[in-house]
């Protein structure tokens, strides 16, 4: 005869059995729950950088101050947050944002000290508009110079948009200056006329000059499509070799004298090239890569090959430059400037 086991060791048993169906079930809600927040902050990063990569600030914001919810304290958020505000203009909203950090660093330093240059900008300048552009001038131009700009800066506009099949999300901003306090922050060398730096700066006298000033226009607008086809860091070489071939002013120059520039100076900032004649030999290397790039020895490029360019660079943000550059064309950085050197 089978004897029962006693009711307090059932009792036990059942209970024991409870527990751990309780332990059990509490442990995979509380993994499900962790998984859940990875998931969503995984998916709060993937939206935030497609939003970068669109330059669509609004987006961008959203998404990092959801992740900012989750982890108040990351640095790197912080400053992604401030940037935001800064790329939609909003300056006093960005300077204020970082006076409620409790750390500062150069990155923090450079948004708060560019943000109040824009500032001062926007109350001493001038303004006019188009319908992609704003322009902002110093003093009291020769109105039709203001309106010359902003007419080639249209007609190179809807050309840079059909050339790249792209069209940048937000308006672009122009300075036509007279003084250096409008040249943008950080030294030039005396060899720089126009330059970008997230406006494009454009020395008004230069507007007297119609065959100088259109191809500047045309160099300088096809750095702020770079920038807005790609929230990636496009090298030097690169970056200024595609605004030579767009603008065309550089195509018939011959091999400037002397060994050629190493690839690490193609690499680096041109206006930190104090001399004008090793200035003008990065860009005459920054080109003639670009070209071999494209097989176009005659500088003249088909519309395929800058549809091409665009797929290239809007591939960098996802690892190595040259891993792309070697996918879309064949080729690396040293080998274009091995073969260019030779």
């Amino acid at each position: 005869m089978t004897q029962s086991p006693p009711p307090f060791r059932t009792l036990f048993a059942i209970v024991a059995a409870i527990v751990a169906l309780g332990y059990g079930v509490h442990t995979y809600m509380d993994v499900s729950k962790k998984n859940r927040a990875i998931e969503e902050a995984n998916r709060l990063v993937d939206e935030f950088n497609e939003c970068q990569e669109a330059a669509d600030w609004k987006c961008s914001e959203k998404a990092v101050r959801a992740l900012l919810e989750k982890t108040p304290d990351d640095k790197n958020l912080q400053l992604h947050l401030a940037g935001t505000l800064y790329e939609q203009e909003r300056y006093e909203d960005c300077i204020a944002y970082i006076g409620t950090l409790n750390y500062r660093n150069e990155d923090q330093e450079f948004l708060e000290k560019k943000s109040k240059s824009l500032l001062k900008e926007m109350e001493d300048l001038g303004i006019a508009r188009s319908m992609h552009f704003r322009v902002e001038f110093e003093g009291r131009p020769n109105r039709n110079d203001v309106l010359e700009a902003l007419s080639v800066l249209e007609v190179a506009y809807d050309s840079l948009c059909h050339l790249f099949d792209f069209r940048p999300e937000n308006k672009m901003h122009v300075v036509l200056y007279q003084s250096s306090e409008y040249q943008g922050i950080g030294p030039r060398p005396e060899w720089v006329g126009a330059i970008f730096d997230g406006k494009l700066r454009i020395p008004v006298g230069m507007m007297q000059y119609r065959e100088l000033y259109r191809p500047v226009i045309f160099h300088e607008l096809t750095h702020a499509f770079v920038r807005a086809m790609t929230r990636a860091k496009v090298p030097l070489w690169l970056n200024e070799g595609i605004a030579q071939l767009v603008d065309g002013s550089r195509n018939d120059k011959d091999r400037p004298s002397g060994s050629p520039p190493s690839l690490d100076a193609l690499v680096a900032p041109f206006v930190g090239e104090s001399r004008t004649d090793e200035a003008l030999k990065l860009y005459w290397y920054s080109l003639e890569m670009v070209k071999k790039m494209f097989r176009a020895e005659s500088g003249l490029a088909s519309r395929e090959q800058f549809l091409k360019f665009k797929d290239c660079i809007q591939e960098f943000y996802r690892g190595d430059v040259d891993k792309s550059l070697k996918e879309h064309y064949g080729v690396t950085s040293r080998k274009l400037w091995e073969q260019v050197s030779r």
